[in-house]
């Protein structure tokens, strides 16, 4: 709802009811030595159009307010339509409630249970949860998962996980610091399949890792799944980038028992790191649903045969008793899973997958034509969806970043400020958001610096 002022008679009409004459009244109480006196030192009002042009002009004197950005490293910067954020306001959305009693929120579980749909869709597993915080609570709630399913005590996470996943899912294990077992990230970028081998104990709950990898290839999953299962442990994957399951095979049909990740991609610009939107999926099975974390959304019929939507498996445990919950998160994102949805339901199957082909051409076309440059060459291996590393011969990555960064440019993110010894690494991003002049620009500058 819009703004919209009171008019002198309805303030007239509200000081009558409680009973005073003017609105200086109505601090009568505070001293008058702590009253301000005398006009404040703003400027004169401006109509809306003038207002707007000036907000725009001040906002563009920010540092960074214009720059050329090919960050990444889970959270992607794709478009989202001004058709998205207008659905979104919607007072029926914007403003709803947590849907306990599906009698008044049958809109909101409806939204919800197709969110899930879609969240299914792209894991490739059947059943989905009404999504979590973001991708690290995720990747968490997912080891505590496999760790009730299993009664197995510990979790490897492959150095593929993205950083921060690794390390909110470390804090979550905090009481048993022996339960997290973490995996070097391997010289080529993918997950290495000895080290897992080495690592998988009878005690291994499950397997983590990075689908594609946060520095940008795509492991075999299937040889994971196949090595983690035979040892009785559950192959978790984590995503960070979603528009890469329109390309690669998803995570259920290669073998994962239950796959995490990140939708702020397809739901919101990335913004100070945040928010993000919780995806989570898994398998279609009776211990699965029963240990599926958060909230999660069913079909069903009313006594007329009608249609209905219901939260199901939603026990009062997991809000007043907690030592008997699933998990400690008892809400969901709501608003961003709709958002979610809202915008994969605009792109449908066919713009979905056009969107991930741009993406992957453009950084390919980015990738080539940076290994021309002198003084860059392949960081790691494989294919790759969007996102890759480059080695910057003879320098630091970071010094990269700062030349780039005076000259209008986030080139990318400095691998070694996450992981030790990739300190001369670059991680690139791409989205079709960038143009060629975009592209082209990236690499002219960086043949100077």
């Amino acid at each position: 709802m819009r703004y919209l002022p009171h008019t002198p008679e309805e303030v007239d009409a509200m000081l009558r009811v409680v009973g005073k004459g003017s609105l200086d009244e109505l601090f009568d109480t505070v001293p008058e030595a702590a009253r301000f006196s005398g006009a404040l030192a703003v400027a004169p009002a401006l109509a809306e159009p003038a207002l707007m042009a000036h907000l725009e002009q001040l906002a563009n004197q920010n540092d960074g307010a214009r720059m050329l950005s090919f960050l990444g490293g889970g959270m992607y910067d794709h478009h989202i339509p001004p058709a998205v954020d207008q659905l979104l306001l919607r007072s029926e959305f914007y403003t709803a409630y947590t849907p306990y009693q599906p009698e008044v929120a049958q809109g909101t579980l409806q939204a919800i249970w197709e969110f899930q749909t879609i969240v299914s869709e792209l894991y490739g597993l059947p059943l989905a949860n009404a999504s979590l915080y973001d991708g690290a609570s995720a990747t968490a709630e997912a080891a505590l998962m496999a760790r009730r399913l299993t009664k197995r005590s510990r979790v490897l996470l492959c150095g593929t996980v993205h950083p921060h996943y690794r390390e909110t899912t470390r804090t979550y294990l905090t009481a048993e610091p022996e339960a997290y077992v973490g995996l070097p990230l391997a010289a080529s970028g993918h997950s290495d399949l000895g080290a897992i081998e080495a690592a998988l104990g009878d005690d291994v709950a499950a397997v983590i890792v990075g689908y594609p990898s946060f520095v940008g290839p795509i492991s075999d999953l299937r040889a994971i799944a196949q090595l983690a299962q035979s040892r009785g442990a559950l192959l978790v994957t984590a995503n960070s980038e979603p528009y890469a399951l329109a390309l690669v095979e998803s995570p259920g049909a290669l073998g994962a028992d239950i796959a995490v990740g990140e939708g702020q991609p397809l739901a919101c610009p990335p913004q100070f790191g945040g928010p993000g939107v919780g995806l989570f999926a898994c398998r279609d099975d009776r211990r699965y649903l029963q240990q599926l974390p958060g909230r999660l959304c069913g079909e069903t019929v009313d006594v007329r045969g009608q249609r209905g939507y219901v939260l199901t498996l939603s026990t009062r445990e997991q809000h007043i008793r907690r030592d008997r919950a699933t998990s400690n998160i008892c809400t969901n994102q709501g608003l961003l899973a709709l958002s979610l949805l809202i915008r994969a339901s605009l792109l449908g199957k066919r713009g979905f997958i056009e969107v991930a082909q741009q993406c992957a051409q453009k950084a390919r076309y980015l990738e080539q034509r940076l290994l021309q440059l002198d003084g860059f060459s392949r960081a790691v291996t494989g294919p790759f969806f969007n996102e890759f590393a480059v080695r910057v011969r003879g320098g630091s990555a970071a010094r990269v970043c700062d030349a780039l960064e005076r000259r209008g440019i986030l080139a990318g993110i400095d691998l070694g400020r996450l992981e030790p010894g990739w300190g001369d690494r670059l991680l690139v991003a791409v989205t079709e958001k960038h143009s060629r002049a975009d592209l082209d620009r990236l690499v002219s500058e960086l043949d100077q610096v």
